[in-house]
Formats: C-alpha cells, sequence, structure tokens
C-alpha cells in the first residue's frame, strides 16, 4: 500500500559516466597461466583488443554528448546501455584472464540489454512509459522505496535479426550448465577417447580468446548500432560518422584470417579453426 498523496513527477538524470574506457592491465599479482592468458592475448589479438577499446569509447562519446537528456525514453535506453556496457567491460577483464566460462554468461547478458533496447525502440516506448509512470513509490507500512519490476522480455527483437538471434542461442548453451557447453569450456582438448578438463583453469586457448574477442566488439557494435538508429538521442555529424566508421570496423574484421569462428548448421553449431596454439591444428568442434 502506498501513500494517498499524490505521488511526485518521477524526473530522471544521469548523474555519472566514465570519461574513457581503457582495456584490462596486467595483473600486477597472479597466478603464471593468468600472467601468460593476459600476455598472449595481448600479443595475438591486438587488433581486436584496440577495436574493442575504440568502440567503446565511442559509446562514452555518444553518452557524454547526450547526458542531458531527460526524457523517460532516455532514461529506458540509458538503463540498459549502462547494463550492457559493464557486462562488456566484465566480460572483456576475464576473457583476458583466460576465464572463458565466465565470459559467455556476462555476453548473453550483454545481448539481453540490447535486445530490449531495440524492442523499446520498435514499439515506441510505450511499455516502457506505462511503467516509468508508477516506476518508483513509497510504502507507509514498510518505511520504503518501492521499484516496480516491471518484467520485460524482448525475444522478438532477437528474431527479427539472424545473426543476433543465432547468436543468442549460442551463448545461452554457451552461458547455462548443459553437458556438452560445460565440458567444451573447460576441456576443449577433448577427443573421442579422452576428457581432459581443467579445474578452474586459465590456461591460454587461442579459440575461445578468438571467439571471445569478435563476439565483445560485436556486440560492442550491435549497442553503437542500436543508439545510431534512434532519434533519442542526437549525435553531430562528425561524432556519427565515427561511430558509423567503428561499426563498419567491427564487420570488416570478422572476415578471412584463419580465426576461431562458429556457423549453425542443421540445428548444430560449428566451430570452425579451434585450437590452442597459433601453430596447433585447426579442429572442427560440433556442438
Amino acid at each position: 500500500m502506498t501513500d494517498d498523496k499524490p505521488r511526485p513527477k518521477l524526473r530522471f538524470r544521469l548523474e555519472a559516466f566514465p570519461e574513457r574506457y581503457s582495456l584490462p592491465p596486467r595483473p600486477t599479482s597472479a597466478a603464471a597461466s593468468v600472467l601468460d592468458a593476459h600476455r598472449q592475448t595481448s600479443f595475438l589479438l591486438p587488433d581486436d583488443l584496440f577495436l574493442f577499446e575504440r568502440v567503446m569509447n565511442v559509446q562514452l562519446q555518444v553518452v557524454a554528448a547526450n547526458a542531458r537528456a531527460r526524457s523517460p525514453q532516455a532514461a529506458g535506453l540509458f538503463t540498459m546501455w549502462s547494463r550492457t556496457f559493464s557486462y562488456l567491460t566484465d566480460a572483456c577483464a576475464v576473457t583476458v584472464r583466460a576465464s572463458y566460462s565466465s565470459a559467455t554468461p556476462l555476453l548473453r547478458a550483454a545481448l539481453d540489454c540490447i535486445a530490449v533496447q531495440r524492442s523499446l525502440i520498435a514499439g515506441g516506448f510505450a511499455e516502457y512509459e506505462e511503467w516509468f509512470a508508477g516506476a518508483v513509490s513509497r510504502t507507509k507500512e514498510r518505511t520504503a522505496i518501492a521499484y516496480n519490476v516491471g518484467r520485460f522480455r524482448a525475444a522478438s527483437a532477437l528474431a527479427a535479426d539472424e545473426r543476433l538471434g543465432m547468436l543468442y542461442r549460442l551463448l545461452s548453451d554457451l552461458a547455462l550448465p548443459h553437458f556438452g557447453p560445460s565440458t567444451l569450456v573447460i576441456a576443449p582438448d577433448t577427443n573421442h577417447q579422452k576428457i581432459a578438463a581443467g579445474f578452474a583453469d586459465n590456461a591460454f586457448h587461442l579459440g575461445w580468446a578468438e571467439l571471445l574477442t569478435g563476439w565483445l566488439n560485436e556486440l560492442a557494435a550491435a549497442q553503437v548500432y542500436t543508439v545510431l538508429e534512434t532519434d533519442v538521442f542526437s549525435l553531430k555529424a562528425t561524432l556519427r560518422a565515427d561511430a558509423e566508421a567503428a561499426v563498419r570496423d567491427v564487420a570488416a574484421a570478422a572476415q578471412g584470417g584463419r580465426r576461431c569462428y562458429v556457423e549453425h548448421e542443421d540445428d548444430h553449431f560449428v566451430f570452425h579453426n579451434f585450437r590452442r596454439t597459433a601453430t596447433g591444428q585447426p579442429r572442427r568442434v560440433i556442438l
């Protein structure tokens, strides 16, 4: 039960945001395997990492340019966008430490938040505005501030994008405790004779590193593309051009080469060029 007094109109204000994103630094104190994973990821995949840093900073430039936005629509996008940014930041941090099993749930959560933004934009923010009108209230009996949960799913937004829909299904399989994906993550050198698992292992694996840095860039670019496609935020021509160029460069980086990638074939996910080291024999894995 809430107070009978008229509820003041809820206002939104963005009070804080980072000025700049920087890649995770080399750990000062960590296990030898973690230090080696950071070294090898930085040495073998510098272009992926620097591109990710660039796209993340483009996001922060767009945020800074629109920090004074006050509308409920801006509130809805900023809320989900902030979560996306944090998930991607943390996913990069664990990826360079070869904590690959921790990265996939973060990427799945980031994609969920991107999907919500796209769904809100497509629906004209109707559901969010309805929630916003009574989002926060004060209760008498508990002397507390009550948040309306506002449960929302955005499956339709993922279904409308073939690539993101496929990636969401794959990340869901990898993030959930299914038997096959769990084995693939912790025992990537498994063959038909032996499951060779590492317990809480941080050994570098080039295939996983290539996949995860690629997905980091892809989701960071998807976030940029999402805010470019709405009129809620305004961008100067130069910033829009920088953002569009970053999205194009992410798409170009995913093409060609011997890097590991995944295709969806006949209800299975096929991993190509899956190998532990740069000189290792590329393998094909079916999940």
